[in-house]
């Protein structure tokens, strides 16, 4: 039984969702590459709700390359210590422009700009002593030299006792807003739970007028006692470190999402991380150039359980190069209705291999299921239709294949591939 997609709801009623230049080209992306994606994005994924383009790590750095990072990088920082696009690959940011010709561009094709940022500042400010934006402060007085990234060394944190680190951050999201800035994926606030950092970027943002999005990351198994901290402060945030194309990677998710899934909201969502689909490592900082190592039905497994998680969805992959299946998955209206229209979802059933989900529709009739076997090989599954709130004259049809599943209004018979997964809607007949 098919059913007309229904209209998308309002963007602070679902998970943010878009494109992240990370899992495709690292700290290298260039002003092509970014627009590129966007255009395409605008072309196939915008009717879908997919609408935001997120421009990741280091677009500061010059002399960014693929798998690491330099050290003691050459940073563009303007003269108050806040980052500029590196012109060499990004030209319309030449004389001081900054990303606001690139975000003025994502605009005109209906779309939202998002940038990635250390927390911190820059260590070359530091050592240059540069003023901070409309204090008598500089950088050397508001820096924490002994909070770094155990993992990039191009900042330093800051002194939150001393009100200089508050005016920087202030002034780095000014410039962000006067560029036409939408999202900020902020990095290295979550492992450790860097509290008042957080809370000092989401006042800045406040204070800047413009209603950007906050997403935080990384967040190596974040704890859920922050969080009230976490909804009161960002749009989103990552629940683990870096996730790539590799099963244990995807297979680690269940337990953590099953964690948080019942606390997702327009309140805040915690986030799965991107989808390493499609045509990625072209120059990134995990692996060579190649096609999502995921097979087919793991790439299934990971879609439905970010859906009925309903994590925030950020397409790795470079869209132009990726197969027409990959953007088939991310364009599919069934599935998606899952991630916009659900509630109440939860893992019910973890039993050996086997995985059960539950969720229901914002309509009061429809439910939603997912099946998911974490078997290294092929399985027949039998499930009672109860274990999965199914009810024996229900309707069900299975939303990546479009296809009414029989039942004999007891049991649910099911084959699944290896790392496999189905998805279904449940509908009373009538």
């Amino acid at each position: 039984m098919t059913r007309t997609a229904r209209p998308l709801p309002d963007r602070r009623l679902r998970p943010p969702m878009g494109w992240n230049s990370w899992d495709c080209y690292g700290t290298t992306v260039t002003e092509d590459e970014v627009l590129a994606n966007a255009v395409f994005l605008r072309d196939h994924l915008l009717p879908h709700g997919w609408d935001t383009v997120v421009v990741d790590i280091q677009w500061y750095e010059p002399t960014a390359r693929a798998h690491g990072y330099n050290a003691d990088a050459p940073l563009v920082l303007d003269g108050h210590g806040r980052q500029l696009p590196a012109p060499n690959r990004f030209p319309s940011a030449a004389g001081g422009a900054g990303f606001g010709p690139l975000a003025a561009r994502v605009h005109e094709l209906g779309l939202r700009f998002g940038l990635h940022i250390m927390r911190g500042i820059p260590r070359r400010a530091v050592a240059a002593r540069l003023p901070v934006a409309g204090t008598d402060f500089t950088a050397d007085e508001i820096a924490d030299t002994g909070s770094v990234c155990p993992w990039n060394s191009d900042n330093y944190g800051l002194n939150h006792d001393h009100p200089g680190a508050q005016a920087y951050y202030d002034a780095q999201v000014a410039q962000f807003a006067a560029w036409g800035v939408d999202f900020v994926k902020a990095d290295d606030m979550l492992f450790p739970y860097h509290e008042r950092e957080i809370a000092a970027y989401a006042r800045a943002i406040a204070r800047s007028g413009r209603p950007i999005e906050l997403s935080l990351s990384p967040g190596t198994d974040v704890s859920l006692a922050h969080l009230d901290h976490l909804r009161a402060n960002a749009t989103m945030w990552r629940v683990c470190d870096d996730l790539w194309d590799r099963w244990p990677d995807v297979e680690a998710q269940f337990a953590r999402m099953a964690r948080w899934a019942p606390w997702q909201s327009e309140h805040g969502w915690a986030d799965a991380d991107m989808l390493p689909l499609g045509h990625i490592g072209i120059r990134a900082e995990r692996g060579e150039d190649r096609v999502c190592g995921l097979t087919a039905p793991e790439q299934t497994s990971l879609l439905t359980l970010w859906l009925i998680s309903r994590s925030p969805l950020m397409m790795g992959g470079d869209l132009p190069t990726s197969s027409p299946g990959t953007i088939a998955l991310l364009t599919n209206d069934e599935a998606l209705q899952v991630l916009f229209h659900s509630r109440e979802n939860r893992e019910v059933l973890r039993e050996r291999d086997l995985i059960l989900w539950t969720a229901r529709d914002t309509e009061e009739h429809t439910r939603y299921a997912a099946v998911f076997s974490l078997a290294d090989e092929p399985r027949h599954l039998t499930v009672p239709l109860g274990d999965i709130g199914a009810h024996p004259d229900d309707r069900l049809r299975e939303l990546w294949t479009h296809t009414d599943t029989p039942h004999d209004g007891h049991h649910l018979r099911i084959d699944l591939p290896a790392h496999g997964a189905a998805l279904y809607r449940l509908t009373p007949r009538g």
